[in-house]
């Protein structure tokens, strides 16, 4: 079997599948975007991976991106810009569609294997996060940097960022760092980091695995060389800073406050470097997204995929329709002037009340475009 998604005659398809030794590998092919994804691309991985979960003859699935710089840099904003200033929904049905992609990779009945290489960002990392095997090497650049552009992180984050401490998921979901792969293996993002240059031949080990008794296992065999060694994650440096500074009782106002003692304190100066940083990017974020992504986290360690998925798509609705995503890409990829007007401006002037709304459900239970995710785990 081999196919990819269906463009002109004068472009190369944007998603590839080939199968080798009954394990299915799903290529996303827009490398000069860093395989970010169009809704396009999002309906065509859709239909792949429903085609496999149906063909007895597939017993897994590797998902990948071609290109040297990386797996898959997340949805394209671009898109996603124009037709929320255009006005005519098809943003919603993006996310719709996305979601809906990134649930049914969670519940895939086989084992699924995403090849994190390079640059894993937003909707790369909804795709990455639903596998049974995450891979990541030295040149993994992972990150959820979207409350930089008055956004949250969604494709699953209320919940997979949950995986690692309570303060590390804060930290990681509110300021958008970016992690490297071991960074990423130390905090429960990632299962195997190995050298970029076993990858390149992983093809050829997948050829000879053996594809009866644990599927899994075999997979990891042919994913992680042997006596695999894991370089130091840089995070754990600051593993104590991160713990003290973004305790979940505190809101965001007295976790700047305390950054900003700690400073004044005289640390060494890599400390100095870091409380800085982190400084800088809170204070250049939405405020109202801050706020409303801690929320969404703290909230997000209490429900089920498909209720996180469900309360997600809430959010965003209310981020498109009457926040500040249109103004934070307009100003960080658009103009480029990077001086987002977000409304309100200070985290001191975000009402509760404001919070709340956009974690208010805008649709009717029965009429939310996710109603039905989940209700095959309650019929199964």
């Amino acid at each position: 079997m081999n196919t990819g998604s269906s463009t002109s005659a004068y472009q190369e398809p944007q998603v590839l599948l080939h199968v080798v030794n009954r394990v299915a590998i799903i290529s996303l092919n827009r490398p000069k975007a860093l395989n970010s994804l169009s809704h396009s691309m999002v309906r065509e991985l859709a239909r792949l991976v429903e085609l496999c979960r149906q063909d007895e003859n597939i017993v897994a699935l590797v998902l990948r991106g071609n290109g040297e710089k990386g797996f898959c840099a997340g949805g394209d904003v671009r898109e996603l810009y124009q037709s929320a200033s255009a006005g005519d929904g098809k943003w919603e049905d993006f996310f719709v569609d996305e979601y809906r992609l990134d649930y049914a990779l969670h519940v895939f009945p086989k084992p699924v294997v995403a090849l994190m290489e390079g640059i894993t960002m937003g909707g790369g990392m909804g795709l990455a996060q639903a596998a049974d095997l995450r891979v990541v090497t030295g040149r993994t650049r992972m990150s959820m940097p979207e409350t930089k552009i008055g956004f949250l992180p969604d494709v699953g984050a209320t919940r997979f960022l949950n995986a690692m401490s309570m303060e590390f998921a804060l930290y990681v979901g509110l300021t958008g760092v970016s992690l490297s792969g071991p960074d990423a293996l130390r905090l429960r993002l990632a299962d195997v980091c190995v050298p970029s240059s076993w990858l390149t031949t992983f093809e050829e080990r997948l050829n000879r695995m053996p594809t009866d008794g644990d599927l899994i296992e075999a997979l990891r065999t042919v994913f992680e060389p042997p006596g695999n060694i894991v370089p130091h994650a840089p995070i754990e440096s600051y593993a104590p800073l991160v713990s003290r500074h973004f305790d979940r009782n505190s809101p965001l106002e007295r976790i700047i406050g305390s950054l900003l003692k700690a400073l004044e304190s005289g640390p060494s100066r890599e400390v100095r470097q870091w409380l800085q940083t982190t400084i800088e990017t809170l204070r250049a974020n939405s405020p109202t997204m801050l706020y409303v992504t801690r929320e969404a986290l703290l909230r997000g360690r209490h429900k089920s995929l498909a209720e996180s998925f469900r309360t997600e798509l809430s959010i965003v609705h209310r981020a498109i329709e009457d926040g500040d995503f249109r103004e934070g890409v307009r100003a960080l990829l658009i103009d480029k002037d990077n001086r987002p007007r977000w409304a309100p401006a200070t985290l001191h002037e975000v009402r509760r009340e404001r919070v709340q709304q956009f974690l208010t459900c805008p649709w009717r239970r029965d009429a939310h475009p996710l109603a039905d995710l989940g209700a095959e785990l309650v019929t199964a």
